[in-house]
């Protein structure tokens, strides 16, 4: 049984996140014709070298863009130089003369638009190029390319104007004009008026009105009183159910699979969010590159709305390999293969394994492997339901414990609503351990029974909501004959402060413990609670956190409380940093006595991707363990919760 490591000081690991996904580092070596030497891109960032170039301009001109506005609202003339792309694009050479021309009109279409967003309707844009106005140049004009063409960009922003009367008409009329902020006196901006009509015809449609449609969008401003005047009109139409649902594009997955688990029934009240609710479940199937859902622009001959289905299929065979890094558990390999169509239902079928601990020891035996197949069929039984089967092979070595375990499982998951996920499954697993107890077998029955309540606005990267989740596991240890079971609950939540969620406060709290059993040896070291590490308590190695016997080797404990608190702070578009602060313990007893808090705190590095974030934390244990880790590096996709 081996005790604490006394060498390694640092935790450096490249780890899985939450969705399951490997951390794979991904470089290209892209050559440069200029000078042949090459840059190299780490997820897309160039780390060193002279990034691709695009030189792609026909006939380039260059130009130098000089705005200029009377107001005195730093915030407006902020909009107004965002607006101009003329201005933001001045180091873009154009095609032509004509191409700087064309970008010149288009510039002054944006610059009104902004102003008119801003309740600016007597502003006045004037753009000249090389002294002439736009509107004064010659069909083909040849400007003096000795130095980058004068472009002047004017902006008389003029009054703000309010809004005055406000008519709704035809169906709209039915509607209260202050639930769309249509308030005279009140803000009239183009862009709150444009919404205001796209809601109230979205309103008359969730009122299972599918053909409702805009009659009138009228604004007049009356330039001597600065008020403007806006009609509304629209024709909501009949009221109708839903009729037959054709779906097109499909290849290999059944079409009347895709129809069911739509769950777009034929006689269902329409509803626009029950459409949207269906487009976003067939795309997490994963097996649609795109998905798409439109009603009929006409009722059928019985009054119902027919609905089509257009689908694209995406790959559905698929591999890849990541990679772990640690000084305290070696280097690891990890690949998988999977096929997510595999009998024309979207079941989905994948093959992974894993070794690790290389070069922590030279022994191989004494390396982590692990192998599993896992098998999921959603629609199983009832539209709701996702069937999941798995059988997973893995031998373990922590400072903990050894362990070599085969288990299988069966369950089923079931969405009672858009936010709320029950599940039932059973589990039998064999496990061979060497811990503090010696080495025992276990052969143990369980029944996970799992309530999952998730009110995130984005899985992988929340700034609003929250997730609550309760698990039970009654088990059964059959060689043994000792009964027990565990009792655990975490809850996260979210939210943002200040415009564009600059700033997501992330806070979790979990809590467990076990009864039953007898004594700790009766329960297997793998069912026991342990902390630290990427997971938990950040700055700590992994299961560092644990009561320890008198020959000072870890037992795990009974019961557990962890906490974390984050600040998530954008500092750019793509990058972000983040402070953060991790407590907690291990006990003996059912319940956590608090007695050895551990805490953790560090800062985090955070790059934003298409596919979520990916995450780079530092930490340092506040209350090391003697000879135990001085801090922590974590990598890994999506948030640490």
């Amino acid at each position: 049984m081996p005790s604490r490591s006394t060498s390694p000081k640092v935790s450096i690991a490249f780890r899985k996140a939450c969705t399951g996904l490997a951390v794979a580092t991904t470089l290209s070596l892209c050559p440069l014709a200029a000078s042949e030497a090459y840059a190299f891109k780490l997820f897309g960032i160039t780390i060193f070298g002279e990034p691709e170039t695009a030189n792609d301009v026909i006939d380039p001109v260059t130009y130098k863009a000089d705005l200029s506005t009377s107001t005195t609202d730093k915030d407006l003339r902020e909009v107004l130089e965002n607006s101009s792309r003329l201005v933001q694009e001045a180091d873009k050479p154009v095609s032509g003369d004509l191409g700087l021309v064309i970008k010149a009109r288009d510039d002054r279409d944006r610059l009104l638009a902004a102003l008119y967003e801003n309740a600016r309707y007597g502003g006045v844009v004037t753009v000249e190029i090389d002294g002439l106005s736009i509107d004064a140049l010659p069909p083909n004009p040849v400007f003096d390319h000795a130095a980058p063409v004068p472009v002047t960009i004017k902006v008389e922003p003029g009054p703000v104007f309010t809004l005055g009367r406000v008519s709704l008409t035809g169906d709209a009329a039915e509607l209260e004009a202050e639930k769309y902020d249509l308030v005279p006196g009140g803000s009239a901006g183009s862009l709150l008026i444009l919404k205001a009509a796209d809601k109230i015809v979205g309103d008359l449609k969730a009122g299972s009105r599918p053909l409702a449609r805009l009659t009138a969008r009228e604004v007049v401003a009356d330039h001597q009183a600065l008020t403007v005047d806006v009609t509304i009109g629209a024709d909501g139409g009949p009221v109708a159910p839903l009729g037959p649902v054709s779906v097109s594009g499909t290849k290999t997955v059944d079409a009347n699979f895709i129809r069911r688990y739509s769950r777009l029934n034929e006689g269902k009240p329409y509803s626009p969010e029950d459409l949207r609710k269906a487009g976003d479940r067939l795309r997490k199937l994963g097996v649609f590159s795109s998905v798409s859902i439109r009603e009929d622009e006409k009722l059928a001959a019985d009054g119902s709305i027919p609905l089509g289905i257009t689908v694209s299929e995406g790959k559905h065979r698929y591999f890849g390999a990541g990679t772990t890094i640690s000084t305290i558990d070696g280097f690891g390999l990890e690949g998988y293969w999977g096929h997510r169509n595999l009998f024309g239902e979207a079941e989905s079928l994948r093959i992974e394994g894993s070794v690790g601990g290389i070069g922590e020891t030279t022994d191989a035996t004494e390396f982590n492997y692990s192998a599993g197949i896992l098998f999921s069929k959603p629609g199983a039984f009832f539209p709701s339901a996702t069937l999941n089967a798995s059988i997973k092979a893995a031998t373990l070595n922590t400072d903990s414990y050894d362990s070599a375990t085969v288990t299988g499982l069966v369950g089923l998951s079931y969405e009672l609503t858009d936010y709320d996920t029950v599940s039932a499954s059973t589990s039998l697993e064999y496990a061979d351990i060497d811990d503090a107890f010696g080495n025992n077998q276990y052969l143990t029955f369980a029944i996970p029974l799992e309530y999952v309540r998730d009110a995130r606005d984005n899985k992988l990267n929340p700034t609003e909501g929250y997730r609550a989740a309760i698990e039970v596991t009654p088990s059964y240890e059959i060689l043994g004959s000792t009964v027990f079971s565990s009792f655990e609950a975490t809850a996260s939540a979210y939210r943002s402060v200040g415009e564009d969620d600059r700033v997501v406060f992330a806070g979790q709290v979990s809590l467990g413990t076990l009864f039953g059993g007898g004594g700790l040896a009766d329960i297997p070291a793998t069912r026991r609670f342990y902390a630290g590490g990427g997971g938990s308590v950040r700055g700590y190695a992994f299961q560092e956190i644990s009561p320890y016997n008198a020959d000072d080797e870890a037992t795990g404990g009974r019961s557990y409380a962890l906490a974390s608190l984050e600040a998530r702070i954008k500092i750019t578009e793509t990058i972000g940093l983040v402070p953060f602060l991790d407590a907690g313990t291990v006990s003996t007893a059912n319940i956590p006595d608090f007695s050895d808090i551990r805490m953790g705190a560090g800062i985090g590095l955070r790059y934003a991707t298409p596919f979520g974030p990916i995450r780079f934390d530092v930490a340092m244990p506040l209350e090391a363990y003697p000879d135990g880790a001085s801090y922590g590096i974590y990598v890994g996709i999506g948030q640490s919760f």
